[in-house]
């Protein structure tokens, strides 16, 4: 048996497209940081924005797999969710950004972004993971 080995690809405008590769290419060098240092990088740029929507949140991290191939992949996650909300951000929304545990064994952890207190397109169900870090729309912590 057999299965499908290639992303869906989704062709973008190009100045679309250079927007959010610039956005990944930030979200990487951010996921280098300490924990700390992204929150509070993640809690400046919320300032000021509107709580997203589900569907605005889905349309960033739509965007962001289609034009990623390593924010599309498995290991891709906390760059992933930095690119989704960051791209929010830029269109005046901010979606619940977050980083967690899985509940049982084996240890993984996981980021992701919730709207609407719903988890964004992610393969897991809810309460699979343990949120440990939160930035919310509005820039305050909530873990």
């Amino acid at each position: 048996m057999t299965t499908q080995q290639v992303l869906d690809y989704r062709p973008s405008r190009l100045g679309r497209r250079l927007v959010v590769l610039t956005v990944v290419v930030l979200a990487r060098v951010l996921a280098r940081r300490s924990p700390a240092q992204i929150c509070r990088v993640l809690r400046q740029a919320s300032r000021g924005a509107r709580p997203a929507t589900v569907a605005e949140a889905a349309a960033a991290r739509r965007d962001t797999v289609a034009n990623s191939a390593f924010c599309a992949g498995p290991l891709g996650c906390l760059p992933r969710s930095i690119t989704t909300a960051l791209l929010c951000r830029l269109r005046g929304t901010w979606p619940t950004w977050v980083v967690g545990v899985r509940r049982h064994p084996p240890f993984g952890a996981h980021a992701w972004v919730e709207a609407e207190g719903a988890a964004v397109d992610e393969p897991y169900p809810a309460g699979f993971h343990i949120p440990l870090l939160t930035v919310s729309y509005d820039g305050g912590p909530v873990g």
